[in-house]
C-alpha cells in the first residue's frame, strides 16, 4: 500500500481504497477505509486458526450479533454494507483512542467505567456478553462505544466484572498481555 495503485476492496459492488489495517481480531482484519471522501471500517472476515474460541459461520454472526446489539441498547458502530458472499462488512469509523491504547499510555480511564457497566448491564438484561477486551471500545468525544459486534449467550464467567475489569486497568493481566503482544 506504499507508492502505485492504492489497495481497493470491493464490498456489493462498491469499491473501497484502504487507507491502513486498524487491527486484526479472532475473526478478522478491519481496515481504514474510504468510498466517496467519507472514512469506513470495512472488515474482512479471515478464517485463521483460533486456539481458544471456536466459530461457526463468522459472516452470518456478524450479521446476527449487530442486531442483537442494536435490541440490547449498545452504543456501536452502525453497519453500513454487508457481503456475504466475499465475508466483508463496512461500518461506520468512530475516530478516537481505544480504552486499550489509554491505558498503555498511562492515561486514566476511569471515568468510562461508568459506560462499560452500563453497557455490561444492557448486556445482561439482554442474556449477552460482549468481549471487554479494551481494544473493543473506542472514545469519542466523551462517548464510549463497543466497536465490536461479537457477542456471546451471558454467563458470570465472562462478565465484565469477573472478566473484563481485568484488563481495563495496568493490572498483572493487561501488563502480561502487552509484553506477550509487543
Amino acid at each position: 500500500m506504499t507508492g502505485g495503485k492504492k489497495h481497493e476492496l470491493t464490498v456489493n459492488n462498491n469499491s473501497y481504497i484502504i487507507i491502513k489495517l486498524l487491527g486484526k481480531g479472532k475473526g478478522g482484519y478491519s481496515y481504514l477505509a474510504e468510498r466517496d471522501g467519507k472514512q469506513v471500517v470495512l472488515k474482512q472476515i479471515h478464517h485463521e486458526p483460533c486456539d481458544y474460541y471456536t466459530f461457526g459461520n463468522k459472516i452470518e454472526a456478524e450479521q446476527n450479533d449487530y442486531q442483537r446489539l442494536l435490541s440490547a441498547g449498545i452504543r456501536i458502530p452502525k453497519m453500513i454494507d454487508i457481503d456475504i458472499m466475499n465475508e466483508r462488512i463496512v461500518k461506520e469509523y468512530i475516530e478516537g483512542d481505544t480504552i486499550f491504547d489509554m491505558i498503555k499510555n498511562n492515561i486514566s480511564v476511569e471515568k468510562y467505567l461508568t459506560q462499560v457497566r452500563e453497557m455490561a448491564a444492557l448486556a445482561k438484561y439482554a442474556g449477552l456478553n460482549i468481549d471487554y477486551f479494551p481494544t473493543n471500545f473506542i472514545v469519542q468525544n466523551e462517548l464510549l462505544y463497543y466497536i465490536d459486534y461479537e457477542c456471546n449467550s451471558y454467563m458470570d464467567e465472562w462478565n465484565f466484572e469477573n472478566w473484563g475489569i481485568k484488563y481495563w486497568s495496568r493490572s498483572s493481566y493487561f501488563l502480561e498481555y502487552l509484553n506477550q503482544h509487543t
